[in-house]
């Protein structure tokens, strides 16, 4: 069989099944034209014919990792806001004096497509560094047309700038703008009959958010956005259940959501309607840690229900300014109690199937990119285990 690289001697972990595969301890992987065309025991393989093969002399081979959750780009920094919380500031507090995502906002309208493409490649760089193969990025902070426009552009660009796949989602609903102030209805009105149909029409969003929250939207207003996208033919995700039980994540699901995020106050009612819809829960440890909460999402009862669990950095200027999923991954074995294969599970196979991409990436399966990343461990439970290390031998992406 012809393959352009074939890379032989190494470990597998090929994430198919669901993660639930077994590894492989004597593997190869083969790509051409950028596709898997073989992921598997060496014995029993074809005889491959490759253009460039390469000796991984018994490392660890995985998919490329897929931080499902982030909102790379923006502008301005809020470290004055993470002084104020270590004096006892609540995020409610901050955001209702002004700070959080408005704050932001405030910077992001001022910074051009140009400056929010220069300051998000560092952190994009980040999470490339370890392994990174797929990417989303919120829009959120420009609250405006013009300004969430700017943000999905320069997230687009990222993508041309680096090789790696960047998925957008636009997040007009983040926050209340001080041109609504007092007057939420009618800023969701104005995205649902202005801003979305634009983004759409433009092609910039793959996907549509919104914060279902008391110091963000209610449920009757992100519904009104839901059907906006669902008429538009745009899948739909929620940041839901993160300070308080909205029903976020029921109201998601009846939209088919691609998945509900944070999660932290979802009850059994949310987790059947999810578990029904298919949706995935993803789990964002960098924020509960960096806002020290201590509600945790209820993982048994999404074990026990079958939901897909992902895990993503959230990262983000205010409340999660976290660029390694591989610490993202450690945060949620310490603090939410997941397996190893659970966290790995949740940062490829899981997390691509929250972007719509399970059949494209995720897992080391034929027909899908060849997107994986080649590790210096000798278990698969070091990179969960690991703090601050980054222990990548090399990243492929798409064959490359």
């Amino acid at each position: 069989m012809r393959c352009d690289r074939l890379w032989t001697d190494a470990r597998v972990l090929t994430m198919a099944d669901g993660g639930r595969a077994a590894a492989i301890n004597h593997g190869l992987v083969a790509a051409r034209d950028g596709r898997i065309v073989f992921a598997g025991p060496a014995d029993g393989a074809p005889a491959f014919a490759a253009a460039e093969t390469i000796a991984c002399e018994g490392r660890w081979i995985t998919p490329a990792l897929v931080d499902c959750h982030t909102h790379l780009v923006h502008a301005g920094n809020r470290a004055g806001e993470f002084e104020a919380r270590l004096e006892g500031a609540s995020y409610e507090a901050i955001a209702r004096a002004g700070g959080g995502i408005v704050s932001t906002m405030r910077a992001t309208r001022a910074a051009s497509e140009g400056e929010l493409v220069a300051s998000a490649l560092p952190r994009l760089d980040a999470l490339i560094g370890e392994g990174l193969g797929t990417v989303e990025i919120k829009s959120g902070y420009g609250l405006n047309l013009a300004a969430e426009a700017k943000m999905l552009r320069a997230a687009r660009r990222l993508g041309v700038e680096r090789r790696v796949r960047v998925t957008t989602t636009f997040l007009g609903a983040h926050a209340l703008p001080p041109e609504f102030a007092g007057d939420a209805d009618g800023y969701v009105d104005h995205i649902c009959a202005e801003m979305l149909p634009a983004i759409a029409a433009e092609g910039l969003a793959d996907a549509v958010d919104a914060f279902c929250e008391g110091i963000g939207f209610s449920p009757a207003q992100v519904e009104r956005v839901f059907a906006a996208a669902r008429a538009l033919g745009l899948p739909v995700k929620l940041h839901a259940e993160q300070l308080s039980n909205l029903h976020g994540a029921a109201l998601a699901a009846r939209y088919g959501a691609l998945s509900a995020d944070h999660l932290e106050y979802l009850d059994d009612a949310g987790v059947a309607a999810m578990a029904r819809a298919g949706s995935v829960a993803v789990l964002l440890p960098g924020a509960y840690y960096f806002c020290r909460e201590t509600k945790l999402p209820p993982i048994a009862a999404l074990r026990a229900a079958g939901v897909p669990l992902a895990v993503a950095t959230d990262c983000n200027p205010g409340t999660s300014p976290l660029t390694s999923l591989l610490l993202a991954m450690n945060m949620a074995a310490t603090c939410f109690r997941l397996t190893v294969a659970e966290c790995l599970a949740g940062a490829t196979i899981h997390a691509a199937r929250a972007l719509g991409l399970g059949a494209e990436c995720g897992s080391l399966e034929v027909g899908k990119s060849a997107d994986f990343a080649i590790w210096n461990v000798e278990s698969p439970a070091e990179l969960v285990m690991a703090m601050g290390a980054n222990p990548l031998h090399a990243r492929v992406w798409k064959g490359e």
